[in-house]
């Protein structure tokens, strides 16, 4: 919380907002479904691939507040099996873009300590956004600070798919086949994701009331944070509000609530402490 307070100034609306967040109970793992760049560009009259373009801003924006913030995880659906389907222009805009950001954000993410993963169907990309991608993962997998993954040709359900491939595998490899069963703990280990929290937090853009095939596991019994606001319009304003909102919650996982847990009383929302919604 210091170090995103060291960028901000008393009386700004993000300071009155970083102020509202009790950083002891920060989520440990944020995802975000970043939608909308397509409607924001036809909004304009431009062509979608201006939105994508447009949104590579927020991404920057977002990664460097919650490493400010002490974030643990961030998880961004950056490009979905489904998405395939779109215009082949589109699509190599979006490759094009994906290797643009690697290569221009390389020595950010180095002075930083992000970690950056990749986690989806990655033998399916292009030969060169594979190659800048996996050399990114390198470079970067020594660092001890925020791991930002990034879902690439991922998909929900593919993922439960290879993870129950991945068990059955591992069984016949190792001769138990036939007496094998399949708990939570063997799928949970062989998730893309296996290690890591899984997200408290879950983000979308666009206002779209849809978790459109992500991270279905992973997000049980994650807090669902839905905003109109497309994604390349998202601020840090914005971020600080979603974490605001997760921190009135009172996350249950199926109990009763304990004692004194639920809201703080030193978490004023969003609009109590004068800084609007949108």
């Amino acid at each position: 919380m210091k170090a995103l307070l060291e960028i901000l100034q008393p009386g700004e609306p993000d300071w009155d907002l970083a102020q509202a967040i009790d950083p002891d109970r920060l989520p440990a793992h944020i995802a975000i479904i970043m939608d909308g760049n397509g409607r924001w560009a036809n909004r304009r009259s431009m062509p979608r691939v201006a939105g994508h373009r447009a949104g590579i801003g927020p991404v920057r924006a977002t990664v460097e507040t919650c490493a400010r913030l002490g974030i643990e995880a961030l998880t961004l659906y950056a490009f979905s099996i489904e998405n395939w389907k779109r215009p082949r222009q589109e699509v190599d805009t979006l490759w094009r873009l994906l290797r643009h950001y690697l290569g221009k954000e390389m020595s950010s993410l180095m002075r930083n300590g992000i970690r950056l993963t990749a986690i989806g169907r990655l033998d399916s990309l292009p030969p060169d956004v594979r190659r800048d991608l996996d050399r990114a993962v390198r470079q970067t997998e020594a660092n001890s600070g925020l791991r930002v993954n990034l879902a690439i040709n991922y998909g929900g359900r593919a993922e439960l798919v290879d993870a129950l491939n991945a068990v059955l595998e591992e069984a016949r490899l190792e001769g138990r086949l036939s007496t094998l069963q399949i708990d939570e703990e063997a799928v949970e280990a062989h998730l893309y994701t296996a290690g890591q929290p899984h997200p408290d937090l879950l983000i979308r853009t666009s206002g779209e009331m849809r978790i459109s095939n992500f991270l279905l596991w992973q997000i049980a019994y994650s807090e669902l944070y839905v905003t109109d606001v497309f994604w390349p319009d998202f601020s840090r304003s914005d971020l600080l509000r979603a974490i605001c909102e997760y921190q009135k919650r009172d996350r249950r996982f199926g109990g009763l609530s304990p004692r004194g847990h639920g809201r703080s009383s030193r978490q004023p929302v969003a609009e109590e402490i004068g800084v609007p919604a949108r």
